[in-house]
């Protein structure tokens, strides 16, 4: 007589990060990839890839926000500005070493957010998007017009990031810092999503009011997102300033909030993984671009004035194609096509 086998998960083995060998074995591979970039690739493509760290860490931390808990942010490189000033100031004027500086800037900005999240007690949608706008512009309109602190349009130097002794002054060195800060960011807001806090999170953004019914503290956990939210952007902005070692207005303007939003809409809200493939796939859309409208100017001399202005349209189309067709981002094609070659080539 046959007996048939059940495989019974367990509460704890649901709640695992990685649930199967081939995932850690997949990990380990890529950090080592990750581990070893500076030693085989070139200068440029570090920098690109620091870039990539700093935006998967600040999309993260809208994730947190807009994706696990539904509160809809346009203000969300005023955060990573006022993280970067904070940053940059101390380092440049009071002479602060790197590690108290991004700190304080991930503080300044978690500050900031709890003060923010005060008004979305009573307001959600466009009333709350219409509030993070507004704070944007603010912040904006400070970090131009403060000059005495902020040195407006001329910048702030920061100085070489160092820690025990080790400086990190070149993009091969930084790297790792960056490295480190997203790894250890993705892994905390990993586990927030799979806590009791994350949770409640998710059902403030799914079902606000059965949620307060069912004693989830709506105020205390709306609070919370942004706060948590705004520290990783804080640390974000201040880690950015590190790299670029210059500090400008420009580099924290709405256009850059839209970039973030665009980022976990194609990456996919509410996930980790979506978050770094967003924010990854941002950062090198731009390079891809360049690199096809270079030989299409010279080719078509006509088209060199337009080449911004298509940048633009495909960035737009790009947010376009994946609400109509793809809502999940490039998470739900992850897991799709984890699912066809789980069971290849029996699809069936």
């Amino acid at each position: 007589m046959a007996v048939t086998r059940f495989c019974v998960r367990t509460y704890r083995q649901d709640l695992r990060i990685l649930s199967s060998p081939a995932a850690k074995i997949g990990l380990i591979l890529f950090l080592l990839v990750l581990l070893t970039l500076p030693l085989w690739a070139r200068k440029y493509l570090v920098f690109v890839a620091c870039i990539s760290g700093v935006s998967v860490i600040g999309a993260l931390g809208l994730n947190i926000l807009t994706g696990m808990t539904g509160l809809i942010s346009l203000g969300h490189a005023a955060f990573m500005g006022l993280g970067a000033y904070t940053a940059a100031i101390l380092s440049a004027k009071a002479g602060w070493p790197m590690v108290p500086c991004l700190l304080s800037g991930a503080v300044m900005s978690a500050v900031m957010g709890a003060i923010v999240g005060v008004p979305t007690l009573r307001l959600k949608g466009l009333y709350l998007v219409v509030t993070t706008l507004a704070f944007q512009f603010i912040v904006q309109h400070v970090i131009y017009h403060w000059e005495s602190l902020t040195q407006s349009d001329k910048g702030i130097k920061l100085a070489t990031p160092a820690f025990l002794g080790l400086e990190f002054g070149s993009y091969d060195s930084f790297y790792y810092v960056i490295l480190f800060c997203a790894v250890l960011v993705a892994v905390l807001t990993k586990n927030l999503a799979m806590s009791r806090t994350g949770r409640a999170l998710v059902a403030v953004r799914d079902r606000d009011i059965a949620a307060e019914i069912i004693g989830v503290n709506l105020a205390k956990y709306k609070i919370l997102a942004f706060v948590v939210s705004s520290f990783v952007a804080g640390l974000s902005g201040a880690l950015y300033a590190y790299l670029l070692g210059l500090i400008a207005p420009d580099h924290f303007t709405f256009n850059q909030s839209i970039l973030y939003v665009a980022m976990i809409i194609v990456g996919g809200m509410g996930t980790v993984l979506g978050s770094v493939l967003g924010a990854v796939f941002m950062v090198l859309l731009p390079e891809v671009i360049s690199a096809v409208s270079g030989p299409l100017a010279s080719a078509y001399p006509t088209l060199a004035p337009r080449i911004g202005g298509i940048s633009v349209v495909v960035y737009g189309l790009v947010i376009i194609l994946f609400l109509l067709f793809e809502p999940e981002g490039l998470f739900g094609i992850w897991i799709r096509l984890k699912r066809y070659f789980k069971t290849w080539p029996y699809t069936y």
